[in-house]
Protein backbone atom coordinates (compact mmCIF):
# COMPACT_ATOMS: atom_id res chain seq x y z
CA UNK A 1 0.00 0.00 0.00
CA UNK A 2 1.42 3.36 -1.05
CA UNK A 3 1.67 5.91 1.74
CA UNK A 4 1.53 9.68 1.87
CA UNK A 5 5.31 9.69 2.21
CA UNK A 6 5.62 7.60 -0.97
CA UNK A 7 3.58 10.14 -2.91
CA UNK A 8 5.59 12.98 -1.41
CA UNK A 9 8.83 11.38 -2.61
CA UNK A 10 7.39 10.74 -6.07
CA UNK A 11 6.08 14.28 -6.27
CA UNK A 12 9.43 15.86 -5.41
CA UNK A 13 11.13 13.83 -8.14
CA UNK A 14 8.44 14.88 -10.63
CA UNK A 15 9.04 18.53 -9.78
CA UNK A 16 12.81 18.16 -10.12
CA UNK A 17 12.47 16.65 -13.58
CA UNK A 18 9.65 18.86 -14.82
CA UNK A 19 11.13 22.25 -13.97
CA UNK A 20 14.74 21.56 -15.00
CA UNK A 21 14.24 19.64 -18.27
CA UNK A 22 11.87 19.46 -21.19
CA UNK A 23 10.77 16.30 -23.04
CA UNK A 24 13.18 15.02 -25.68
CA UNK A 25 10.59 15.29 -28.46
CA UNK A 26 10.07 19.00 -27.73
CA UNK A 27 13.82 19.57 -27.66
CA UNK A 28 14.09 17.84 -31.04
CA UNK A 29 11.35 20.08 -32.46
CA UNK A 30 13.23 23.15 -31.23
CA UNK A 31 16.50 21.89 -32.73
CA UNK A 32 14.75 21.19 -36.03
CA UNK A 33 13.21 24.67 -35.99
CA UNK A 34 16.65 26.22 -35.39
CA UNK A 35 18.13 24.36 -38.36
CA UNK A 36 15.31 25.30 -40.73
CA UNK A 37 14.66 28.88 -39.60
CA UNK A 38 15.83 31.50 -42.12
CA UNK A 39 15.19 34.74 -40.22
CA UNK A 40 18.32 35.87 -38.35
CA UNK A 41 16.51 37.26 -35.29
CA UNK A 42 14.33 34.15 -35.03
CA UNK A 43 17.39 31.94 -35.30
CA UNK A 44 19.09 33.85 -32.47
CA UNK A 45 16.04 33.38 -30.24
CA UNK A 46 15.97 29.63 -30.90
CA UNK A 47 19.70 29.38 -30.24
CA UNK A 48 19.22 31.15 -26.91
CA UNK A 49 16.35 28.83 -26.00
CA UNK A 50 18.44 25.74 -26.72
CA UNK A 51 21.36 27.15 -24.72
CA UNK A 52 18.98 27.91 -21.86
CA UNK A 53 17.77 24.29 -21.86
CA UNK A 54 21.35 22.99 -21.86
CA UNK A 55 22.41 25.15 -18.91
CA UNK A 56 19.31 24.25 -16.89
CA UNK A 57 19.92 20.53 -17.41
CA UNK A 58 23.62 20.78 -16.53
CA UNK A 59 23.10 22.82 -13.36
CA UNK A 60 19.71 21.38 -12.35
CA UNK A 61 18.25 24.88 -12.37
CA UNK A 62 14.67 25.75 -13.34
CA UNK A 63 14.40 26.37 -17.08
CA UNK A 64 12.33 29.51 -16.48
CA UNK A 65 12.03 31.90 -13.55
CA UNK A 66 8.25 31.45 -13.74
CA UNK A 67 8.05 27.95 -12.26
CA UNK A 68 4.33 28.01 -12.88
CA UNK A 69 1.38 26.50 -11.12
CA UNK A 70 1.35 22.71 -10.53
CA UNK A 71 -1.34 20.65 -12.23
CA UNK A 72 -1.50 16.90 -11.60
CA UNK A 73 -3.24 14.46 -13.94
CA UNK A 74 -3.88 11.16 -12.17
CA UNK A 75 -4.95 8.09 -14.15
CA UNK A 76 -5.68 4.87 -12.31
CA UNK A 77 -7.43 1.54 -12.61
CA UNK A 78 -6.85 0.50 -9.01
CA UNK A 79 -8.55 1.39 -5.73
CA UNK A 80 -6.68 4.20 -4.02
CA UNK A 81 -7.34 6.78 -1.34
CA UNK A 82 -7.21 10.04 -3.27
CA UNK A 83 -6.80 11.97 -0.02
CA UNK A 84 -3.52 10.15 0.59
CA UNK A 85 -2.33 10.98 -2.93
CA UNK A 86 -3.27 14.63 -2.62
CA UNK A 87 -1.75 15.12 0.81
CA UNK A 88 1.52 13.55 -0.35
CA UNK A 89 1.68 15.67 -3.50
CA UNK A 90 0.80 18.85 -1.62
CA UNK A 91 3.66 18.14 0.79
CA UNK A 92 5.88 17.49 -2.24
CA UNK A 93 4.96 20.89 -3.65
CA UNK A 94 5.89 22.63 -0.40
CA UNK A 95 9.19 20.74 -0.14
CA UNK A 96 10.10 21.18 -3.81
CA UNK A 97 9.51 24.92 -3.47
CA UNK A 98 12.23 25.00 -0.81
CA UNK A 99 14.84 22.63 -2.20
CA UNK A 100 14.85 23.20 -5.99
CA UNK A 101 13.86 26.09 -5.38
CA UNK A 102 10.62 27.20 -7.05
CA UNK A 103 9.31 30.74 -7.20
CA UNK A 104 6.25 31.09 -4.93
CA UNK A 105 3.48 31.84 -7.44
CA UNK A 106 0.17 31.09 -5.74
CA UNK A 107 -1.96 33.91 -4.34
CA UNK A 108 -5.49 34.46 -3.08
CA UNK A 109 -7.45 35.66 -6.16
CA UNK A 110 -8.93 38.65 -4.31
CA UNK A 111 -6.48 39.72 -1.61
CA UNK A 112 -3.45 38.68 -3.73
CA UNK A 113 -1.77 37.36 -0.59
CA UNK A 114 0.99 34.93 -1.55
CA UNK A 115 0.70 31.42 -0.10
CA UNK A 116 3.77 29.82 -1.67
CA UNK A 117 2.90 27.24 -4.31
CA UNK A 118 -0.09 25.75 -2.50
CA UNK A 119 -3.45 27.24 -1.62
CA UNK A 120 -7.17 26.68 -1.95
CA UNK A 121 -7.59 23.97 -4.63
CA UNK A 122 -3.88 24.28 -5.55
CA UNK A 123 -2.13 22.12 -6.65
CA UNK A 124 -4.86 21.31 -9.14
CA UNK A 125 -5.81 17.63 -9.43
CA UNK A 126 -7.57 15.94 -12.35
CA UNK A 127 -8.57 12.28 -12.10
CA UNK A 128 -9.36 9.75 -14.82
CA UNK A 129 -10.40 6.13 -14.48
CA UNK A 130 -8.63 3.73 -16.86
CA UNK A 131 -8.98 0.00 -17.53
CA UNK A 132 -5.34 -0.85 -16.84
CA UNK A 133 -4.35 -1.77 -13.29
CA UNK A 134 -1.88 1.07 -13.07
CA UNK A 135 -1.38 4.42 -11.43
CA UNK A 136 0.02 7.19 -13.62
CA UNK A 137 0.78 10.62 -12.20
CA UNK A 138 1.64 13.42 -14.61
CA UNK A 139 2.78 16.84 -13.48
CA UNK A 140 2.20 19.73 -15.87
CA UNK A 141 3.73 23.10 -15.05
CA UNK A 142 1.84 26.09 -16.47
CA UNK A 143 3.34 29.56 -16.41
CA UNK A 144 1.11 32.64 -16.50
CA UNK A 145 2.34 34.05 -19.80
CA UNK A 146 0.92 31.17 -21.81
CA UNK A 147 -2.02 30.38 -19.52
CA UNK A 148 -3.28 33.96 -19.70
CA UNK A 149 -3.71 33.59 -23.46
CA UNK A 150 -6.25 30.76 -23.10
CA UNK A 151 -9.62 31.27 -24.80
CA UNK A 152 -12.91 29.42 -25.00
CA UNK A 153 -15.91 29.96 -27.23
CA UNK A 154 -19.33 28.43 -27.65
CA UNK A 155 -19.68 28.07 -31.41
CA UNK A 156 -22.99 27.55 -33.15
CA UNK A 157 -23.62 23.83 -33.69
CA UNK A 158 -23.99 24.50 -37.42
CA UNK A 159 -20.35 25.63 -37.64
CA UNK A 160 -17.72 23.26 -38.99
CA UNK A 161 -14.01 22.54 -38.71
CA UNK A 162 -13.16 25.65 -40.70
CA UNK A 163 -14.83 27.79 -38.03
CA UNK A 164 -12.85 25.97 -35.35
CA UNK A 165 -9.63 26.55 -37.29
CA UNK A 166 -10.34 30.27 -37.58
CA UNK A 167 -10.95 30.55 -33.84
CA UNK A 168 -7.72 28.70 -33.02
CA UNK A 169 -5.59 30.68 -35.45
CA UNK A 170 -7.11 33.97 -34.29
CA UNK A 171 -6.36 33.00 -30.68
CA UNK A 172 -2.69 32.48 -31.54
CA UNK A 173 -2.66 35.74 -33.51
CA UNK A 174 -4.12 37.72 -30.59
CA UNK A 175 -1.61 36.12 -28.21
CA UNK A 176 1.34 37.24 -30.33
CA UNK A 177 4.59 37.00 -28.37
CA UNK A 178 2.97 36.97 -24.90
CA UNK A 179 2.97 33.16 -24.43
CA UNK A 180 6.71 32.96 -25.25
CA UNK A 181 6.50 31.18 -28.61
CA UNK A 182 7.20 28.81 -30.19
CA UNK A 183 4.19 27.37 -28.43
CA UNK A 184 2.36 24.11 -28.15
CA UNK A 185 -1.32 24.56 -28.95
CA UNK A 186 -3.87 22.43 -27.12
CA UNK A 187 -7.40 22.38 -28.53
CA UNK A 188 -10.46 21.00 -26.75
CA UNK A 189 -13.57 20.40 -28.83
CA UNK A 190 -16.91 19.33 -27.38
CA UNK A 191 -18.09 18.43 -23.92
CA UNK A 192 -19.25 21.57 -22.11
CA UNK A 193 -17.77 25.02 -21.59
CA UNK A 194 -15.70 23.83 -18.62
CA UNK A 195 -14.80 20.41 -20.01
CA UNK A 196 -13.55 21.80 -23.32
CA UNK A 197 -10.99 23.80 -21.30
CA UNK A 198 -9.80 20.63 -19.57
CA UNK A 199 -9.59 18.83 -22.91
CA UNK A 200 -7.44 21.64 -24.30
CA UNK A 201 -5.05 21.32 -21.37
CA UNK A 202 -4.92 17.53 -21.66
CA UNK A 203 -4.17 17.90 -25.36
CA UNK A 204 -0.86 19.55 -24.43
CA UNK A 205 0.31 16.15 -23.17
CA UNK A 206 -0.21 14.38 -26.51
CA UNK A 207 2.74 13.64 -28.78
CA UNK A 208 1.16 12.53 -32.05
CA UNK A 209 -0.23 14.67 -34.84
CA UNK A 210 -3.17 13.96 -37.13
CA UNK A 211 -3.67 15.45 -40.57
CA UNK A 212 -5.97 18.20 -39.31
CA UNK A 213 -3.53 19.09 -36.50
CA UNK A 214 -0.70 19.42 -39.02
CA UNK A 215 -2.88 21.64 -41.21
CA UNK A 216 -3.63 23.99 -38.32
CA UNK A 217 0.06 24.04 -37.36
CA UNK A 218 0.99 25.07 -40.90
CA UNK A 219 -1.55 27.90 -40.87
CA UNK A 220 -0.31 29.11 -37.48
CA UNK A 221 3.30 29.15 -38.64
CA UNK A 222 2.28 31.24 -41.64
CA UNK A 223 1.32 34.05 -39.22
CA UNK A 224 5.02 35.05 -38.99
CA UNK A 225 4.80 35.70 -35.25
CA UNK A 226 7.92 33.62 -34.76
CA UNK A 227 10.06 32.80 -31.71
CA UNK A 228 9.34 35.22 -28.84
CA UNK A 229 7.05 37.17 -31.18
CA UNK A 230 9.95 38.67 -33.14
CA UNK A 231 9.07 37.19 -36.53
CA UNK A 232 9.95 33.95 -38.26
CA UNK A 233 8.31 30.78 -39.45
CA UNK A 234 8.27 28.94 -36.12
CA UNK A 235 5.33 30.28 -34.13
CA UNK A 236 4.24 26.88 -32.82
CA UNK A 237 5.91 23.51 -32.49
CA UNK A 238 2.86 21.29 -32.25
CA UNK A 239 -0.94 21.35 -32.36
CA UNK A 240 -2.92 18.68 -30.52
CA UNK A 241 -6.67 18.13 -30.30
CA UNK A 242 -8.82 16.31 -27.74
CA UNK A 243 -12.55 15.83 -28.30
CA UNK A 244 -15.66 14.82 -26.38
CA UNK A 245 -19.29 14.39 -27.35
CA UNK A 246 -21.45 17.45 -26.73
CA UNK A 247 -25.05 18.66 -26.66
CA UNK A 248 -26.79 18.76 -30.02
CA UNK A 249 -27.35 22.51 -29.64
CA UNK A 250 -23.77 23.50 -28.77
CA UNK A 251 -20.16 23.31 -29.95
CA UNK A 252 -17.70 24.29 -27.20
CA UNK A 253 -14.12 24.99 -28.28
CA UNK A 254 -11.19 25.91 -26.06
CA UNK A 255 -7.55 26.73 -26.78
CA UNK A 256 -4.78 26.36 -24.21
CA UNK A 257 -1.29 27.55 -25.10
CA UNK A 258 1.94 26.26 -23.63
CA UNK A 259 5.23 28.13 -23.95
CA UNK A 260 8.32 26.57 -25.52
CA UNK A 261 9.34 25.47 -22.01
CA UNK A 262 6.90 22.56 -21.98
CA UNK A 263 7.56 21.35 -18.45
CA UNK A 264 6.03 18.00 -17.66
CA UNK A 265 7.01 14.71 -16.06
CA UNK A 266 5.25 11.41 -15.37
CA UNK A 267 5.59 8.34 -13.21
CA UNK A 268 3.81 5.01 -13.77
CA UNK A 269 3.34 2.43 -11.03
Amino acid sequence: MLTREDFKTMGIELFKKAVTTIPEDIKELLESAYKSEKEEVAKIQLKNILENIKIAEELNYPICQDTGIPIFFIETGINLDFRTIERGLIEATVEATKIIPLRPNVVDPLTRKNTGNTGKHVPIFHYESVDEKILKITLLIKGAGAENMSRTKMLNPSEDMESIKRFVINTVKIAGGKPCPPTIVGIGIGGSSDYSCLLAKKALLKDKNTKIEKEILKDINNLNIGPMGLGGKTTSLRVCIETASCHTASLPVAVNLQCWAHRTASVII
